[in-house]
């Protein structure tokens, strides 16, 4: 709610939709070596991997360094909205 709070105007609503529509559950494998300058974000590499997802939606600067990770491109959510939602 605090997000929601912040930014009234933000209708998370498709997004979350389009999420809970196509959710999927995979086993992972962990990275043989950090990626990240923050390894804790290792993980959604990890999961991109696993799901041979081609893109992965953050603000965080770690993941958005290493966009083009074995061909995942991380995006700001403003780009997945104006990009996935328009």
């Amino acid at each position: 709610l605090m997000l929601a709070e912040q930014f009234p105007a933000v209708d998370l609503r498709p997004i979350l939709d389009l999420v809970i529509a196509n959710a999927e559950i995979f086993p992972i494998q962990c990275l043989p070596e950090a990626v990240c300058d923050d390894p804790d974000d290792d993980k959604f590499l990890t999961c991109a991997l696993a799901c041979k997802s081609k893109v992965i939606v953050s603000g965080d600067k770690h993941l958005l360094r290493v966009s083009g990770f074995r061909g995942i491109q991380i995006i700001k959510p403003r780009e997945f909205v104006d990009t996935y939602l328009p």
